[in-house]
C-alpha cells in the first residue's frame, strides 16, 4: 500500500540519555567559553545568558509560525548586536559546534532502529528522514552517530527547508522528492503536533510512537489529534504495515 516512510529522529529512532535542562547549562557555558578564546570580546557568562535568552525567543517564535530561522542566524544577531568592530563567519559555527556537541554525547540510537529500518528497506519501502531542528550540521552529526544514514534515500532537516513540521511545505518536499503521492507514504514520529498532525494536514496516514513521547507538547493535542495506528517501539512497525 505505501511506497515511502517518512520517520522522525529524536525520540523517535534516537532519544536523549540524561536531563535536557542540565546539559543545556552547561552548552550555554561552553558556548560562552568557546566564543570568548576565538576572539569575542565579551564576559564568557554573559555570552552564555544571552544566548539562552535569545533561543527561548526563537524557541517562542518558531513554535508559533513554524518558520526555521536558524541558530546560526539567532547567533550572528547576538554578536551583531555588541557592536564589534568584526563578525567573523568562524566564530559562529565554533560557537554552536561547541553548543551542540555537549548535547551529541547524550543522543544514542533506538535498540531496535537500524534492525527495523533495515527490514523495512528490505521489503521495498522508499525511506525518508523529516526533522526539525535548528542546525543541519548538528543532525547531520547525530545521524552519522547513530548508523543511520544507509538506510535513508533522503533527509530534510527544517534548518535547511526553512519550515518546521506541521507546516505542509516540509511534507510537500519530501513527498515529491521520493516521488510519491500523500496516499502513498506514512509519517512515523513521537509529536502529535509536528509529525502525526503535520502528516495528517497533507492527507499522509500517520503512525505515533509512544515510549518517549510523555511529554507536556503532547498532552494538548491528546484528544484532537488522532494517528491512524499507535505503536510503543519500532519492532512493531514490519508487521504492523505488512497487515495495513
Amino acid at each position: 500500500m505505501f511506497k515511502a516512510i517518512f520517520f522522525d529522529l529524536g525520540s523517535t529512532l534516537i532519544y536523549f540519555d540524561t536531563s535536557w535542562e542540565a546539559v543545556l547549562n552547561q552548552a550555554n557555558l561552553v558556548l560562552g567559553d568557546t566564543l570568548k578564546k576565538a576572539g569575542v570580546n565579551i564576559d564568557p557568562m554573559q555570552l552564555a545568558a544571552d544566548f539562552n535568552w535569545r533561543m527561548q525567543k526563537y524557541y517562542a517564535q518558531r513554535s508559533h509560525d513554524y518558520v526555521e530561522h536558524t541558530t546560526e542566524f539567532v547567533l550572528t544577531e547576538m554578536l551583531n548586536s555588541y557592536g564589534l568592530p568584526e563578525i567573523k563567519p568562524e566564530w559562529v559555527r565554533l560557537g554552536l559546534d561547541s553548543f551542540y556537541q555537549t548535547f551529541q554525547e547524550h543522543w544514542q540510537v533506538e535498540p531496535d532502529a537500524i534492525s527495523t529500518l533495515a527490514r523495512l528497506r528490505g521489503v521495498g519501502y522508499k525511506l525518508g528522514l523529516i526533522s526539525n531542528a535548528g542546525d543541519a550540521a548538528d543532525v547531520h552529526a547525530l545521524i552519522d552517530k547513530a548508523g543511520l544514514r544507509p538506510y535513508f534515500d533522503r533527509i530534510w532537516i527544517s534548518a535547511k527547508v526553512g519550515v518546521r513540521k506541521p507546516h505542509p511545505r516540509i511534507f510537500e518536499i519530501a513527498l515529491d522528492s521520493l516521488h510519491c503521492s500523500p496516499k502513498e507514504a506514512i509519517m512515523i514520529g513521537d509529536t502529535l503536533n509536528a509529525d502525526i498532525l503535520g502528516a495528517l494536514n497533507v492527507g499522509m496516514s500517520s503512525i505515533w510512537i509512544t515510549r518517549r513521547a510523555d511529554m507536556l507538547e503532547n498532552n494538548e493535542y491528546k484528544l484532537s489529534v488522532v494517528p491512524d495506528e499507535i505503536i510503543t517501539t519500532l519492532d512493531e512497525l514490519p508487521l504492523l504495515l505488512a497487515n495495513w
